[in-house]
């Protein structure tokens, strides 16, 4: 009996594991229109040197932390004039909490002409959620993430919420 304990025991941390992955991707999935295409986390990570990756959060969540890398754009005051320097055929990555914002300043740049706009799949939190490494002001790694509210942090499973 003892011997079939462990087993059981991991079984069920398995399965509890594998539901809040396929809660998260459901979650995700009913949130983007697909209007942009989107890019996972762990294909990102690879090609960090050679894209622009546009923060699309507030500057408060910005500055907790974000993709090495990442250039801020604020969603609530974002023009396309911001990016005027980047080329047209550039790949662009954009991420914001989850996805959603995100989705919205993609196909801004996709109307103003941009031909290789991707969406990052969960954002921040799908980064954060596959142990990838965020920074804060200071170029430093950190675990903190800004989850914008109580609802959405749920989302996040690794890493330190600040709200």
């Amino acid at each position: 009996m003892k011997k079939l304990i462990p087993p059981f025991i991991l079984l069920l941390i398995s399965t509890i594991t594998s539901c809040g992955q396929k809660t998260f991707d459901e979650k995700m999935e009913s949130l983007y229109k697909k209007t942009v295409p989107l890019i996972k986390a762990d294909s990102l990570k690879p090609k960090l040197a050679g894209v622009v990756i546009l923060d699309t959060r507030s500057e408060e969540e910005y500055q907790v932390s974000h993709i090495n890398g990442a250039r801020f754009v604020d969603y609530d005051n974002f023009e396309v004039g911001q990016v005027s320097n980047i080329s047209k055929d550039t790949e662009v990555i954009v991420y914001c909490s989850v996805g959603y914002r995100s989705e919205r300043v993609g196909e801004k740049l996709q109307k103003a002409g941009y031909t290789n706009v991707k969406n990052l799949y969960g954002g921040i939190f799908g980064w954060k959620n596959e142990g990838f490494e965020v920074v804060g002001m200071n170029n430093l790694p950190t675990d903190s993430v800004h989850v914008y509210n109580r609802l959405w942090g749920r989302w996040l499973f690794k890493g330190t919420k600040v709200y």
